[in-house]
């Protein structure tokens, strides 16, 4: 892999976090075409080294954003949910290249655990199902919202809508909507159109 194409993969990393960060819930930023790159490069990292290693998380975070993301979009009679999708290694690889959405997940995700803590006495990822759902059912709504809540609910809006990118972006998720348009990406090159919208967002 020539240096020049590490260092545009980087600055692509970099713009979409940009792009994600400038938002209140990561909503609506990330390119279709930008998406693909991403899980692009996931299963580069995954066909080098072997199963997915968090680049960013620790082991106990990724552990409970898995937990997470298959509670958000879980696998159903029709298709396979958001961790088979590889939502997980595609959250975790973008805030890996990026501060400020690296902060939104290890915040939001440590708040789980403190807030699971306080009411059940148990992390999030070792709580009951019903437990687990029950704080989920008050974070998803913002009609709940409240000092004590919000910074939940902030959060779990972040992870609802880029679990919702991840997965409709990937070959799972385009068989869901029985979309037939893609093809397999030989090789990378940056999305002029990811790129320039990031940049106008953020300003630089």
């Amino acid at each position: 892999m020539s240096k020049e194409v590490e260092i545009s993969r980087r600055d692509l990393l970099r713009t979409i976090g940009i792009s994600l960060s400038l938002t209140a819930t990561g909503a609506d930023l990330i390119t279709a075409e930008a998406a693909q790159h991403v899980h692009h490069m996931v299963r580069q990292a995954k066909t080098a080294k072997g199963p997915y290693q968090p680049k960013l998380l620790t082991a106990h975070e990724y552990d409970t954003l898995r937990k997470l993301l298959d509670l958000i979009l879980p696998a159903d009679e029709r298709s396979q949910g958001a961790v088979h999708a590889g939502a997980p290694e595609f959250i975790d690889f973008l805030c890996s290249a990026n501060d400020d959405l690296a902060a939104v997940y290890t915040g939001g995700l440590a708040w789980l655990d403190r807030e699971m803590t306080s009411r059940y006495k148990s992390t999030f990822v070792a709580a009951q199902p019903d437990q687990q759902t029950a704080l989920l059912d008050l974070i998803a709504y913002r009609k709940n919202e409240s000092p004590e809540l919000n910074p939940g609910i902030t959060f779990f809006a972040w992870a609802r809508n880029m679990t919702a990118d991840a997965f409709y972006t990937s070959k799972i998720g385009m068989d869901d909507l029985g979309f037939m348009g893609n093809g397999a990406v030989s090789s990378f090159s940056v999305p002029v159109e990811a790129v320039q919208y990031a940049v106008k967002r953020s300003g630089l």
